[in-house]
């Protein structure tokens, strides 16, 4: 069976590597934020050609902190897509404000502009585009609404390190950007993680606090803050694993052309890419009408599926009171019930591609 994802060819090749730092961790009892951290986060800033970085606990804490450190609160609407996973929404809601769900494109899937510009109000401070499965949203047209409204842009780049939009990295285009180093990510943590990079000192300054107890000085505490640090570990598997990103990701590209190139299949649509965008492929998802046979299919001859999202965010329980219902979104809606994974690791081989794209032709 050919699995939509597996770590273990992975983790295998750079074991050693990683186990040496783990080992400088262990001699210098450096377990919680530490220089392990701050070395991966001065590397991460500069791959992301940022001036800063903050490592945290997880992607979701990046959001939630983010939020925070622009200011939004009770009372503010952060507008952001319905087809993201919830994490997105959590970074507004835990700061008390509301999230404001807008519908994506048919055919990028990625954030509508327009469905932006609609819903702008007085209340409205943030705008954030998800790069969605690793493909950067319109960023340059969500930046000149947002300037135009004087509110913030927010990148949330969680499946998308190493994603580029005219030539130059996702993460540095927003006041702030938000990723995720969940184990399954291009760039994952043995662990979980997450992080901030930003080109502002002023947020810098401000989010080193707001994941330390709110302190810049032990044990004086300047607001509440927050238990959020990442992990000594944590910080040393990732700065070994940087260092192979992009040949990762490059093998994720090419994997990702040949599934674009030689499925010749009209049952079966893929995520538009656009040309001054250079995708990093965390998923390839590929949408079909009849999604729980096709699965079938697709397990009875040897390829292991996955989904992202089946539920829009306007549709989970969680903001049932904010009354959204059914058919409000229509492509988001429709991409939700319709979406299937395709296995995308870097250690796929060139067998299994094939043996996919055969399977795919063949439905």
């Amino acid at each position: 069976m050919i699995n939509c994802l597996d770590l273990k060819g992975q983790h295998q090749a750079i074991k050693e590597e990683v186990f040496e730092a783990f080992e400088r961790v262990y001699a210098n009892t450096a377990f919680s934020g530490g220089p392990f951290v701050a070395e991966f986060e001065e590397s991460f800033a500069r791959f992301c050609k940022t001036d800063y970085a903050v490592g945290v606990n997880s992607g979701t804490s990046a959001l939630h902190l983010a939020m925070l450190a622009l200011g939004i609160g009770q009372g503010d609407e952060v507008i952001l897509p319905a087809n993201t996973f919830i994490a997105t929404a959590w970074g507004i809601s835990y700061t008390g404000a509301t999230p404001v769900f807008v519908d994506c494109l048919a055919d990028t899937w990625e954030i509508d502009p327009t469905e932006v510009e609609k819903k702008i109000t007085d209340k409205t401070k943030a705008v954030v585009g998800v790069h969605l499965y690793g493909q950067p949203c319109d960023i340059d047209t969500l930046k000149g609404i947002c300037e135009k409204n004087s509110i913030y842009f927010l990148e949330d780049a969680a499946q998308a390190h190493g994603a580029t939009y005219n030539n130059i990295p996702v993460g540095s285009f927003g006041e702030m950007a938000c990723f995720s180093f969940y184990p399954g990510k291009n760039l994952g943590a043995c662990g979980e993680g997450g992080g901030i990079t930003t080109n502002n000192k002023s947020y810098y300054e401000h989010l080193q606090s707001l994941r330390n107890h709110g302190c810049k000085e032990r044990y004086y505490h300047d607001e509440v803050g927050f238990n959020m640090r990442m992990g000594g570990l944590e910080g040393a598997s990732l700065n070994i694993k940087l260092k192979y990103l992009s040949d990762w990701n490059n093998r994720r590209k090419e994997i990702a052309k040949r599934y674009l190139s030689e499925v010749k299949n009209d049952k079966i649509k893929m995520q538009f890419q656009p040309e001054n965008t250079d995708s990093v492929f965390h998923l390839f998802v590929v949408t079909t009408e009849d999604k729980d046979g096709f699965c079938d299919y697709l397990k009875s001859n040897g390829v292991n599926p996955a989904f992202h999202y089946p539920v829009p965010c306007h549709l989970q329980n969680a903001y049932a009171d904010l009354g959204y219902k059914k058919g409000d979104f229509p492509n988001s809606e429709y991409l939700a019930s319709h979406c299937v994974s395709m296995p995308m690791y870097a250690e796929l081989t060139d067998e299994q591609v094939s043996t996919v794209i055969d399977v795919l032709n063949r439905y």
